[in-house]
Formats: structure tokens, sequence, C-alpha cells
């Protein structure tokens, strides 16, 4: 079975990836996240996801000194989009509010590129999910930004947490929202031989063991 290497930092992602029984290593990439010069949201988020594989694919290779074809890694990158621009991270709690007055009682997308490489082999999917939010107002907005969950977001909310009373409606993964969409991630790695799903049925206990175990906890 081949080893999965998970290319990022995010401990949402992590949390995201041990839901479909997949036992994995964390390394961290080193990439720049800044924007090109007209650079779609969509072609953004491409290159960053591979160049994470990448970035971790080097470093790999420069502990073992060889190529590995028996890890495979597993990159991605998130971005809110909003009339074609990117919003990042927010810089602080002016921008956090900017960035949520913006999404206020409008409709964005959520675009996430996974990214899996084993080897010289690379595989991409891009998944897009559509998010509108109710008017939000600026104290509102300002409460937020205090309970800390906006400072490591992009687009500044999380959808898992408080973000969520903000949302309307979704159209699309809910996972890739959150960072990870799991779908299009489970296909990818089962591509590269990475199954989800057990091959075998687990046994089950028999009555006597059943019996057994409550005698062990009653005592």
């Amino acid at each position: 079975m081949p080893e999965l290497i998970l290319a990022s930092s995010s401990p949402r992602r992590a949390d995201l990836l041990s839901q479909i029984n997949l036992g994995f290593k964390v390394l961290v990439p080193e990439v720049s996240e800044s924007v090109h010069k007209n650079e779609q949201p969509a072609d953004y988020v491409a290159r960053v996801s591979r160049q994470k594989a990448e970035s971790v694919a080097a470093l790999l290779e420069r502990e073992t000194g060889t190529l590995s074809t028996t890890r495979i890694i597993l990159a991605a990158d998130t971005i809110v989009a909003i009339d074609g621009d990117i919003l990042g991270k927010p810089g602080g709690r002016s921008d956090a509010i900017a960035m949520l007055q913006r999404l206020s009682a409008a409709t964005h997308q959520v675009i996430t590129s996974v990214t899996v490489r084993c080897g010289n082999r690379v595989e991409t999917a891009l998944v897009e999910t559509v998010v509108q939010f109710r008017a939000i107002s600026l104290e509102e907005c300002s409460r937020y930004w205090l309970s800390g969950e906006p400072a490591d977001k992009a687009g500044a909310y999380g959808i898992q947490g408080l973000g969520s009373i903000f949302i309307e409606r979704l159209s699309g993964s809910y996972s890739n929202v959150v960072g990870l969409p799991l779908t299009e991630t489970a296909v990818l790695l089962g591509g590269f031989g990475l199954e989800c799903l057990p091959q075998e049925r687990r046994p089950q206990p028999t009555e006597e063991q059943n019996l057994d175990k409550d005698v062990v906890q009653n005592g």
C-alpha cells in the first residue's frame, strides 16, 4: 500500500481527510501564495495546488535521493472569488470586515484545486461551490472578528463554524467550502490505488464475545 502525504498545514484538510478512512503523514509545502497579474481564480488555485505538490515532492526527493513512486502526495488550494476577484486570508480586522461586507447579501464562489502526485504522474481536479450570503450588518462583522474564526480563512469566514449563520444557500460540495472536496479527492486517490472503502468486511463479534464484554464492563 503506498504512503499518503498531505501537503498542507491546514487542520481542516487533515480533519476532512481523516473522515474518509485514510492514514496519512503531513508535510508542509513552501509556496508563495501571491496572485499573478491578471490571473483568474481557477488558474490561480490550479497553479498553487500543483506548486504545493511539487514542493513536497522536491522535499522528499532531497531526503531520499530519488523520486519516490511509493508515496502519493495530496495537495489542495482553496479560494473565495466574487466578481472575478480573489479573496484570500484577511490581513487583519479591517480587511476581514471589508471582505465580509463585500460578501454580504451576495453570491460568491468557493474554488478548490486538488492535486495528486506520485512520481512523475500528476492528476488534478477543480471543484466550484456557489454560496449565497444573507445581509450582514457591520456590527455582526465586528463581533464575528472577535471570535477569532475569520483570521486564517479565505474570504474571512468558516462554514464549519460560526460563519455558517451567514449562509442562506449553497450549491455544490459542502466539504469543498471547508477546504477539501471529498468526493473528488476520493476518486483521484482511487485512481492511484488508495481506496477509502475496506476490501473485506470486518468480522462482527459473536454472541459469546458480546456476553464476555458485558461481564467485563459490569464487573
